[in-house]
């Protein structure tokens, strides 16, 4: 992968990163539910720090990323994806942003597949890890929430 190329698509994961956020800040302003509208909120902070990080490895101030393992439980697969509104319930709002991290997850999934140089596909492995570890969090909120009265 030619350098202009990495370049673009880092500044294209940065866009996404300022996407999300925007999303999130949004569907925090939007939902009336208390607990989502601090989810959300927290999810906005922590793309705000997705894209100071890769703006520092676009500069050259970060040579590697690590981020734990952390489970799948591929909710995403079998829920549908509801309309962002302001009389949101509670579980689809998670169900809307699940969805989201997931396309993020995928996106950086097809990046690190279409890498030839190691560092490249290492960067582009740990994003999908941090925005699956987004995910995780969000499919165990649903979890305990959707399915409650099974615990």
């Amino acid at each position: 992968m030619k350098q202009d190329d990495f370049k673009k698509i880092l500044l294209n994961a940065i866009d996404k990163e300022v996407e999300s956020y925007t999303f999130y800040t949004a569907t925090s302003e939007r939902v009336t539910d208390k607990a989502l509208k601090t989810i959300f909120k927290e999810l906005a902070e922590q793309e705000t720090m997705h894209r100071k990080t890769l703006q520092e490895y676009l500069i050259g101030g970060k040579k590697e990323l690590k981020f734990d393992e952390v489970k799948d439980y591929h909710l995403s697969d079998i829920i549908e994806n509801p309309t962002l509104s302001t009389e949101m319930k509670p579980l689809d709002g998670l169900k809307l942003a699940i969805k989201k991290e997931e396309e993020a997850k995928q996106m950086y999934e097809n990046l690190a597949a279409a890498s030839v140089e190691a560092d490249q596909k290492n960067l582009f492995n740990e994003l999908a890890k941090m925005e699956l570890g987004h995910k995780a969090r969000l499919e165990d909120i649903y979890t305990n929430t959707a399915f409650a009265e099974a615990w």
